[in-house]
């Protein structure tokens, strides 16, 4: 049996492109359970927000790309919604997602300018100066940070977080930018009306706290489909689950599952191998020469745990 390489990132991409999923998630996690988005009315977009920003001479080309996007009609118009995945705390994340959503408007604009010089469109002077006309918009993005770990998220959540400390008079006219962070761990007061998608966060939550028998009578003798049971996976870290969802032939059986993960001592063990995988990551790169605080931001161990394992490497 071959040994399941499917990366992360493609599982994560690959659940939230049914449209479902994605309308669930956004109608519980930013309308407050209303059925604002609708699956139907749901088309993805290219994820290539990559554009050239210009400031007087100075000019930068910026490539980015998003994890998912899509656009929903809403009335005669419509809006773009983003999610971005992510497994670790990124210190940044408020500036990444602004940039990505100030990217996503940049690339309309320029949209909306091509098609008047195409059309060969007059303008008047003011309107010379942007492209755009008058009557022009721009349709919102609204963007999802989801935060797949048992670590709490201690990062910024808004830009302000970012921030030097500011007097009154400065904050009470600083132009805040916030994200919208779900995390996994601390999503228990959601409820979403998609099956697949309250399975993930429940089974994730109950397997961050080693709560193993929650999750056997949650799932019972019910099959789930093998994306699901991938992304279950990846949320906890649990190849072995990943590789039995891609094995399993109609339908993942999840107590099953569990039971191998028993077998192999990962259940009891499952802290003490994530902390000796952590321990060969940093080995890694002490061998390559990394600074501790480098290996400090990829691992989130001590200066104090780096510097004994830097130790252990001279004996």
């Amino acid at each position: 049996m071959k040994k399941v390489t499917i990366k992360p990132d493609v599982i994560f991409k690959d659940f939230w492109r049914e449209n479902d999923r994605f309308a669930s998630l956004f109608n519980t996690v930013v309308f407050g359970g209303n059925e604002v988005i609708k699956p139907e009315e749901l088309s993805e977009l290219d994820t290539d927000v990559s554009n050239i920003v210009e400031l007087g001479e100075y000019k930068e080309t910026l490539t980015r790309a998003r994890d998912i996007v899509k656009r929903a009609a809403y009335g005669v118009d419509f809006v773009i919604m983003g999610i971005e995945n992510q497994t670790r705390v990124h210190y940044g994340m408020p500036l990444r997602v602004m940039l990505y959503d100030s990217l996503g408007y940049l690339k309309e604009c320029r949209e909306i300018v091509r098609k008047h010089q195409k059309a060969g469109d007059k303008a008047t002077p003011d309107e010379f100066l942007s492209g755009l006309r008058k009557e022009d918009r721009l349709h919102p993005i609204i963007s999802i940070v989801i935060y797949y770990n048992e670590r709490p998220w201690d990062g910024p959540k808004s830009l302000k977080n970012l921030m030097v400390e500011m007097p009154p008079e400065i904050s009470s006219v600083f132009s805040d930018y916030r994200m919208n962070l779900l995390e996994v761990g601390k999503s228990e007061r959601y409820c979403f009306d998609n099956r697949d998608v309250q399975d993930i966060f429940e089974a994730a939550r109950h397997i961050y706290k080693g709560e193993f028998a929650q999750v056997k009578e949650m799932f019972g003798e019910r099959n789930i489909s093998s994306d699901v049971g991938a992304m279950i996976g990846v949320m906890t870290d649990s190849n072995q689950i990943i590789e039995q969802a891609y094995k399993s032939e109609g339908g993942m059986n999840m107590c099953t599952a569990l039971e191998k993960l028993k077998e192999s001592g990962r259940e009891e063990g499952r802290t003490e191998g994530r902390a000796e995988g952590k321990r060969e990551m940093i080995l890694a790169f002490l061998k390559a020469g990394a600074d501790t605080r480098v290996i400090k931001e990829a691992s989130g161990l001590s200066e104090k745990e780096i510097e004994k394992l830097r130790e252990e490497m001279k004996e």
